[in-house]
């Protein structure tokens, strides 16, 4: 018998589902010829479908809980997990370095990026003017919540001077209205309270992680007035009860 080769090549009416491939194989004396058909048919098409409840983003307060539950750990190790407690030092100390650095070159990447965003509107007076309002309601309830109700809650609860505090994390405040990210303020915050307030090392440890992660009321603040203010650009109205909803 010689090799087989495909002779006759035949497509199916439905070519995107289905399609069969006729073989002739021929004898050695060629007389006779013996044909054999290979149907070939498509995979399956693979939808991947996120479940409700389930989420793609990383899990960052499963990490807070893991890294407070490591500490504890390695704190009630003592001279055992001391070896694990320098490594995690040395490398805070890198990444807070990493950052200080990065953080010098985010206010060129941010201009470039609105750049981008107005180049691709249509009409950027029309859409330059919405936005304004948008940014001034924003801004007048940050400066509302930041301004006086956080300062107003820290001396009737601690009976001092809001200004003191406020300027010793000054530097951090600055840094986190130019990045617009908790995370990426965090060791700045963190240098702020240890140096200029003298909070405990041991306290900030422990809070500043989980108020990066949960204490996002000024984020809950924008992404409120934003819900609103992207309802009014798709000439969506809201009702009294949305509007309750959102906030």
């Amino acid at each position: 018998m010689k090799s087989p080769k495909p002779t006759v090549s035949q497509d199916l009416t439905e070519p995107t589902t289905r399609r069969v491939f006729i073989y002739g194989i021929q004898d050695d004396n060629g007389s006779d010829i013996q044909n054999f058909s290979l149907d070939l048919t498509p995979p399956p098409d693979v939808i991947f479908r996120t479940l409700p409840g389930t989420s793609e983003g990383m899990n960052v307060l499963g990490i807070v809980i893991f890294s407070a539950t490591m500490g504890i750990m390695l704190g009630r190790m003592g001279p055992n997990g001391t070896a694990m407690v320098n490594f995690c030092q040395s490398l805070n100390e890198a990444v807070l370095k990493i950052v200080a650095i990065v953080i010098w070159y985010f206010p060129f990447g941010i201009v470039f990026l609105v750049a981008g965003k107005i180049l691709e509107m249509d009409d950027p007076s029309s859409m330059g003017k919405k936005l304004g309002f948008y940014a001034i309601t924003v801004v007048l309830g940050l400066v509302l919540h930041g301004l006086f109700i956080l300062p107003a809650m820290y001396f009737f609860i601690t009976k001092k001077s809001p200004i003191v505090y406020i300027r010793g994390i000054l530097q951090a405040l600055l840094i986190s209205l130019a990045t617009s990210s908790s995370s990426a303020t965090l060791p700045i915050t963190f240098k702020c309270l240890l140096e200029n307030n003298h909070i405990d090392r041991r306290i900030i440890r422990f809070v500043l992680p989980v108020g990066a992660t949960i204490n996002m009321d000024g984020t809950a603040l924008y992404e409120a007035v934003a819900a609103i203010f992207i309802a009014q650009v798709n000439n969506y109205e809201l009702d009294f009860g949305q509007i309750i909803t959102i906030r």
